[in-house]
């Protein structure tokens, strides 16, 4: 067998997982999409609009998820000080301790067997064919800051000081260093 075939029918079985019918811990697959993108998201992609992109719904879907989750006890929405009709969405405790029992912690603990060399490459793999498939039809995907085309490192200023690590020149905010390993739904991978 044609190991790209065999390797996609592979990922299939391993959705399927990933993507369950029934509930878990309470949960339906959609909401632990949105738990655990929340839990991983940066500041700017803690929205109900970004929410709904990522876990691919409408605004009203999303609302619905966000009003279950927030029912729970496993989020919750505060409003932006800047401005009054935003929101933000945070992970509370108890969402954190239901992550800790994740379905999906099987499968990452699987992945975290591998040697650092094959982690890294399967990773690498996932990530180019998901680029692959992204080209033909522009869509937007969360991803991490690092490969992001609007990411930029600051540079020390005339006087000495830096404020901050890195700026987002989507936003216009800095980004301290750990903040670039979170994942943003405003992603746009980087020209190579």
């Amino acid at each position: 067998m044609d190991v790209a075939r065999e390797s996609i029918e592979l990922l299939g079985q391993l959705a399927r997982l990933i993507l369950f019918e029934e509930t878990r811990h309470g949960l339906r697959d959609r909401e632990w999409t949105a738990l655990r993108f929340l839990a991983r998201a940066n500041r700017f992609s803690r929205t109900p609009s970004a929410l709904a992109s990522h876990v691919g719904t409408t605004r009203g879907t999303a609302s619905l998820i966000i009003n279950e989750l927030e029912g729970r006890g496993y989020i919750e929405k505060s409003r932006s000080a800047k401005d009054k009709r935003s929101v933000t969405l945070d992970v509370t405790q108890q969402g954190k301790k239901l992550l800790a029992r994740d379905p999906l912690n099987v499968l990452v603990n699987a992945i975290a067997q591998l040697d650092d060399d094959r982690r890294v490459g399967f990773r690498d793999t996932l990530r180019h064919a998901l680029d692959q498939s992204d080209t033909g039809h522009q869509r937007h995907r969360a991803d991490i800051c690092r490969g992001c085309m609007f990411l930029k490192e600051s540079r020390p200023s005339p006087e000495g000081g830096v404020s901050a690590d890195f700026t987002c020149r989507l936003f216009r905010a800095a980004i301290a260093d750990a903040e670039t390993l979170l994942l943003c739904a405003s992603f746009e991978q980087r020209k190579r």
